[in-house]
């Protein structure tokens, strides 16, 4: 590998680092199954903090590139993806960036977390519930809960029983999982977003627990909007988006 020069540009660090990464693997001097240096390695050669680390490598999981192993750390794919598809275009300045993620969020997870509420097993509300403890913990230390938040609506998507809302959570992670960083950051505890955004996900939890769709729906629509306008986006136009998607969701008995 080449050596590193520190960034200098506050801006877009985690992309200017999931791009070397990136580079290095498809020039292959990093092959399929290396393990990648340690988030504290990197964030040291880079010259960043390791929660700009973080969030390149999930840009990086995102694209197919590396996977992650719990315990082992992150390596290149055995098979990394010749193409992948991005949110972020390069002629979309930041802020518009964060809109469109917030409103696909938006009608995505509106419909998921109805469907999580009909569909959901005991299981899937301990995975949930795991990830909640995680997020209370963390208020109390002022501690980053990003990776805890992206579980807890990863787990909701798993819970709709439908395998490719739970591939495309998955795949789409590292681009919402960026949406999140905010409200998890030292700024955002002192503003109390990360309380807010754990009592909307408390609410959205009791909701699926109870098995009640409307309010599942309505708890998600509420968490969204209010996230997203903690951060300077405009949601005002979003009871244009058709969420309900009735159709979808069975209006009787428990699946």
């Amino acid at each position: 590998m080449q050596s590193i020069e520190p960034l200098a540009r506050p801006s877009q660090l985690s992309e200017t680092v999931s791009q070397t990464i990136e580079a290095w693997i498809r020039e292959g001097q990093m092959p399929a199954g290396t393990r990648l240096p340690t988030e504290k390695m990197l964030a040291s050669d880079f010259g960043v903090s390791r929660a700009v680390v973080r969030e390149a490598i999930s840009r990086l999981k995102a694209d197919g590139l590396v996977t992650t192993r719990q315990g082992a750390g992150a390596f290149v794919s055995d098979r990394p993806s010749g193409s992948s598809f991005r949110l972020d275009a390069p002629e979309v300045d930041a802020a518009q960036a964060l809109a469109d993620i917030f409103e696909l969020r938006y009608i995505v997870e509106c419909a998921a977390a109805a469907m999580a509420a009909r569909r959901r097993s005991d299981v899937d509300l301990a995975v949930m519930r795991a990830a909640l403890s995680r997020m209370d913990e963390a208020l109390v230390d002022w501690a980053d809960a990003t990776e805890a938040d992206d579980a807890f609506h990863t787990a909701v998507a798993a819970a709709t029983g439908n395998r490719a809302v739970g591939r495309f959570i998955r795949f789409m992670g590292g681009q919402f999982f960026e949406s999140r960083v905010p409200t998890w950051a030292r700024t955002g505890h002192a503003k109390g977003w990360a309380r807010d955004s754990q009592e909307e996900h408390h609410r959205l939890f009791a909701a699926i627990a109870a098995r009640d769709a409307q309010e599942a729906r309505a708890a998600a629509r509420a968490h969204l909007v209010r996230a997203a306008s903690r951060l300077g986006v405009d949601a005002s136009h979003w009871d244009e988006v058709p969420v309900g998607l009735d159709t979808l969701v069975p209006t009787g008995g428990d699946e």
